[in-house]
Parts: C-alpha cells; structure tokens; sequence
C-alpha cells in the first residue's frame, strides 16, 4: 500500500470520526435540552404538590368522615 493511499484512508476515516463527533454532539445537546426541561416540570410538580398538600397535624378528624357503608 502506497504512502498515498494510506493518507487517503485516513483522511476518509477523519472525515468519517468528525461527521459522528458531530452527530453525537448534536444528540447530547438535544438530550441535555429535554433533561434541563424534564427538570424543570418536575421542580414545578413539586412546588405545586407541596401546596396542595394538606399540613401535617391538620388531617382530617376521623369521626367527620362518612363511613364506608353509607
């Protein structure tokens, strides 16, 4: 195999490693976007679960519940 066509493969195999570095690339950044916006919802979720819960020491009283009979 000549010098040449050994460049030449690696040339094609470099042009080939930067095309998937930069495929790859472009997947993490999608991948960290919908991470940062999975984040986010969850921080709101909470926040908002957080609110609605009832406060400890504040539930309800169990003879003002409708028994399960009824």
């Amino acid at each position: 195999m000549s010098m040449e066509s050994r460049v030449t493969e690696l040339e094609v195999k470099l042009s080939y490693a930067e095309d998937m570095i930069d495929s790859l690339n472009k997947a993490l950044f999608r991948q960290q976007k919908q991470l940062d916006l999975l984040q986010e919802q969850f921080t709101l979720l909470h926040r908002q679960m957080r609110e609605n819960a009832e406060p400890v020491g504040e539930t309800l009283n169990p003879r003002d519940e409708i028994p399960p009979h009824y």
